[in-house]
């Protein structure tokens, strides 16, 4: 691999934990099955022939009216559906109470600020919904840049957002490195000349990173007594 200036990490599933995990975690807060609340939220998608979360991440919609949509998506397939715990229109209030932060990617961050790297977050994400992940993962103060789909207008794994974030740091995609567990976002990035880690999970991404930059990045094992 070439050298490595700038590393790039996702924010749902890899700063956070996984978006399976999340949806679950909805789920005891709302009574709301993942499979229910994903086909509603591709049912509002389908309207605007966009992908499933693209109407918030691009901003098409408001928050509010994207939970008002959610809601008649829901009742279209279930009119007797229990909505009742579910507080669809302050959806992110709700999604991200509770949920703690991926620790050990977030103390990788720190690590590689401290070692020299530039660190950014490239995430899609929802404008009302920035107050509540910003505070979850508690790295204002250490990253260099957020490029944030809803502020852009585009979003992974469109080029022109992967361009965005080029621009905005002023490091070539070829010594800029994107960390994503989304197959979709690493192939779309590595098409553009970007070095690019497939998140799967912590070890193997602590691992890999760790080789990459040379920094230490995995706690030794703790020998038995």
């Amino acid at each position: 691999m070439s050298d490595l200036d700038f590393i790039w990490f996702d924010f749902g599933g890899v700063l956070s934990p996984p978006i399976p995990a999340l949806f679950e975690q909805y789920q005891v807060k709302t009574g709301l099955a993942p499979r229910v609340l994903q086909q509603a939220m591709i049912d509002v998608a389908d309207e605007l022939g966009v992908p499933m979360l693209a109407p918030v991440e691009n901003a098409l919609l408001t928050e509010q009216d994207w939970g008002q949509r959610l809601e008649q998506a829901l009742r279209q397939r279930d009119p007797h559906i229990d909505l009742s715990r579910a507080r669809l229109q302050t959806f992110g209030e709700q999604w991200f109470a509770g949920v703690p932060a991926n620790a050990p990617l977030v103390a990788a961050v720190r690590a590689l600020k401290r070692a020299g790297f530039g660190v950014g977050i490239l995430t899609n994400n929802v404008l009302e919904w920035e107050l509540h992940w910003r505070a979850m993962v508690g790295l204002d103060e250490v990253v260099d840049l957020i490029v944030d789909s809803s502020q852009e207008g585009t979003r992974k794994p469109d080029a022109a957002f992967f361009q965005v974030a080029t621009a905005r740091s002023g490091v070539a995609p070829s010594h800029s490195l994107l960390i994503d567990d989304v197959e979709e976002n690493i192939e779309a990035a590595a098409a553009l000349g970007w070095q690019v880690l497939h998140f799967i999970d912590n070890h193997q991404a602590l691992a890999q990173l760790q080789r990459l930059t040379g920094v230490s990045l995995l706690q030794p094992a703790v020998e038995p007594a």
